[in-house]
């Protein structure tokens, strides 16, 4: 099958990628797999045979055979994406399996996948690495282990169907799939003394519903497990009912203040350079795990600046929330990182911002600007000096005078400094700053979905910063046309969100490039999580609070707290989980050894709690 185009899809899309064979089988020597497609319409049913011709029985293990699924899941003009591309939620649950492919642009019909016989354990990928960040790959669907007897053949099977969003999918897997499980959790990354239920609902009545072995009771066709959380780490629920098995993937994780106390100590002792290198004293720097030792190079995305500034807003945002206590150690800290940006990545008199250590601007890069406003307002916030807060005001300025206003900049703090600006009674700053935000929001609703290019083509982090920047706006001006406007990037937005029950992908975006560009091991593959997923969070949030929709403030929770597993009880951090069994058969599922950047997504949590 080298087309699949639904028949009332006025853009006539292929969901099927050409590069790769859908339903190719790849197995061990000693079995051959075969696969036959039957078409109902707009309905597919694939029926894959995996058999042993040999004299002797043979297990597989978790990777043993893959199933190609090729969806054009990668990123080119936003027009292209928005008609003839898709995202790409997977869950791969044992006897619970399904794919909810989602049209970039949101136009229904979308594309959906039953597991209607068998066990599918996880997936891996293959790409063509040419594409770099623009092209999520080939979906390698991994069965469950089998034990497979000397001439035997076993079979999986599943149903492809139209659908028309999250909703519409979910009811369509109870309908096509008789003996469908569906789980939830009330949260999926928990605190220790949180309470939280399972919630199991099959489409069938059920004689057995089993969690670890419990039996279940049974309320209007739900069974619930409610526990406390205790033991910081990843628990994995086994689920049967009546024979389907399945599972349901949690975390705990330590407390918030805790966590961040313990992070930013490490940061202090372990991540501040204080070697023989002037240019880098006081740095924060990204950190390897395994050599335990600090890592600097002039490549951008390892250097002493960019992203890296995200350390400094950590710790200055948990000192702002001590109540005066004193730790003199990261305190000191804090005030070595200072001198360091000053001297080295800001000047103070202008707003400019450099790229890395020496006021190296020789690659021009508008992101890091919005970050350095945030941490001179955090300083504010901390000190009070208005000194602080002039610098924040002169980098905005000074991004916009760079050509701000035509590029969807990550976390630009528009209603953190501006009410910092109307503490202080900097009037003047505020309603230039407050103008300037206006014009770039109207370019930004002007151009509604035809997002521009940027280090990626299209993706989470340029839908979100427009989505941010509406909304701000929104809150200071009133105008509704602004609200409107950011309704329309959530819709867009929301898309790139799984729903599946794994702390790993549930309100986490899709992101599948962090892992090269700021990892040891260099993959490009899916990170789930990757800190600046929770983006999406943080519009959800302010979102929810303009609208008073509480819908939205639950699924902020969880977005924030997805990314929470990158930074360790103990202070270390990681960069990205690569999610994937594989990639282009390397193997996955594993956190980065480098801490870098992952800080933001604590900031985040800890400065969204005090809005």
């Amino acid at each position: 099958m080298k087309e699949l185009i639904f028949d009332k899809d006025p853009y006539g899309m292929n969901w099927i990628r050409e590069d790769f064979t859908y339903g190719e089988v790849k197995c061990p020597k000693e079995l051959c797999g075969s696969v036959e497609n039957r078409r109902d319409g707009d309905k597919v049913y694939t029926e894959i045979t995996i058999s042993n011709p040999g004299q002797k029985p043979y297990f597989t293990d978790k990777t043993s055979i893959s199933i190609a699924f090729p969806l054009v899941d990668k990123y080119e003009s936003s027009k292209i994406c928005m008609e003839q591309r898709c995202h790409t939620h997977i869950f791969c649950g044992g006897n619970i399996g399904y794919i909810c492919a989602l049209r970039m642009g949101g136009m229904a019909p979308h594309l959906g996948m039953v597991l209607t016989k068998g066990s599918l354990a996880g997936y891996s990928i293959e790409r063509n690495l040419v594409s770099q960040s623009n092209d999520r790959g080939c979906f390698l669907l991994h069965p469950s282990p089998m034990e497979i007897r000397a001439g035997e053949s076993v079979t999986l099977e599943w149903m492809i169907f139209p659908h028309a969003g999250k909703q519409d999918f979910f009811e369509k897997l109870g309908q096509y799939q008789p003996h469908f499980v569906t789980v939830r959790a009330d949260r999926y990354v928990l605190f220790p003394g949180e309470k939280n239920t399972l919630h199991i609902r099959p489409a069938f009545d059920a004689d057995r519903v089993t969690v670890d072995g419990e039996v279940l009771p049974e309320t209007d066709g739900i069974y619930r497990l409610e526990y406390t959380a205790q033991e910081i780490g990843e628990k994995v629920f086994e689920i049967e009912a009546d024979g389907v098995r399945t599972w349901c993937r949690t975390y705990v994780q330590e407390n918030p203040e805790k966590l961040a106390e313990k992070r930013c100590m490490f940061l202090a002792v372990h991540q501040q350079y204080h070697g023989g290198i002037e240019g880098l004293k006081g740095a924060y720097l990204a950190y390897d795990n395994e050599e335990e030792m600090c890592i600097y190079r002039p490549a951008n995305d390892y250097n002493g600046g960019r992203e890296r500034i995200g350390m400094g807003n950590l710790v200055t945002r948990y000192l702002s929330g001590q109540n005066g206590k004193v730790d003199t150690a990261l305190w000191e800290s804090l005030k070595e990182y200072k001198e360091y940006v000053l001297r080295e990545l800001v000047d103070a008199n202008t707003g400019k911002v450099y790229n890395d250590m020496g006021r190296d601007d020789s690659y021009k890069r508008l992101y890091n600007a919005p970050w350095a406003a945030t941490f001179f307002t955090e300083q504010y916030r901390l000190c009070k000096e208005e000194k602080e807060l002039v610098c924040a005001y002169r980098i905005v300025r000074q991004f916009y005078e760079e050509g701000g206003r035509d590029f969807y900049p990550i976390d630009l703090p528009i209603l953190l400094l501006d009410r910092e600006l109307a503490h202080a009674g900097m009037e003047p700053q505020r309603e230039e700053l407050c103008a300037l935000y206006r014009e770039h929001a109207d370019r930004i609703r002007d151009r509604d979905v035809c997002y521009p290019a940027s280090e990626v083509n299209y993706e989470q982090s340029i839908v979100a910063p427009a989505a941010d920047i509406l909304l701000s706006v929104y809150v200071l001006t009133k105008d509704e046309t602004y609200l409107r406007a950011a309704e329309r990037q959530i819709g867009i937005l929301e898309l790139f969100n799984g729903m599946q029950p794994d702390y790993h992908l549930h309100e986490a975006a899709i992101r599948h490039w962090d892992g090269y560009w700021f990892g040891k091991r260099r993959y490009f593959g899916d990170t789930f999580p990757h800190y600046w997923s929770a983006l999406t969070g943080n519009v959800f949030e302010l979102y929810g609070r303009i609208t008073g929709d509480s819908s939205y403030l639950e699924r902020a929770e969880h977005s924030r707290r997805a990314v929470l597993p990158m930074i360790f009880a103990d202070g270390r951090a990681s960069c990205a989980y690569i999610y994937p069994c594989k990639v282009n058969g390397r193997e996955g599922e594993f956190y980065d050894p480098y801490a870098n950047d992952q800080d933001w997504g604590l900031y985040f949590y800890l400065r969204n709690q005090e809005l």
